[in-house]
This record gives C-alpha cells, structure tokens and sequence, in this order.
C-alpha cells in the first residue's frame, strides 16, 4: 500500500542555506530508488529556515529501506550541528 509522508525540517539560524544544500542533495539519489514515486523539497515563503519534504513511497517497506540509505544516514548524522530541532515526519494514507 502507497505511503504519503511529510517531513518538517528547521534549520538553525544561520545555517538556512546549509541545510538546503543538503535537502537538495538526497533528491537525486533519493529518486533514483526503486519504490520512489516522487520526493519534492519545499521551502517556506515566510521562514526561510522551515522546509518540509512531500514524498510519496510505494510502500511501507521501500520508505523503511530509504531511511536505511548511506546518504540519508550521512544527513541524520548532521542534524545536531544544521538543525534546530527533530526532523518531525508524519505518515498518512491517501483515502480519496
């Protein structure tokens, strides 16, 4: 069954365009698995420090092997030194 996530991102102040250099880059590799359907990086048009990704996985098993990949983990690995706060990410399930 398709999983629909978002995953709300906040830099720290000073580190904005940091973070989204680094967002920017999981979007290639991210795309390029197999049970992507899309991965789209928005940012704020008040706050420049509040990102969110919009991404949508074939199933639960393939949005459990991207949390699994080297590149993501490098980017988690990060977070405390770029990010204000937990990356907050909720899962939903398309209903219409």
């Amino acid at each position: 069954m398709q999983v629909t996530v978002l995953a709300r991102i906040k830099a720290k102040s000073g580190m904005e365009t940091q973070l989204k250099d680094e967002l920017l880059a999981l979007i290639g590799p991210t795309h390029s698995e197999e049970g992507c359907i899309n991965y789209d990086l928005h940012q704020s048009n008040e706050d420049p420090a509040h990102f969110i990704f919009y991404e949508n996985w074939k199933s639960q098993e393939d949005l459990d092997q991207h949390l699994g990949m080297p590149y993501l983990q490098r980017f988690l690995g990060k977070a405390d030194e770029i990010l204000a706060e937990p990356v907050e990410i909720t899962l939903f399930t398309r209903i219409g």
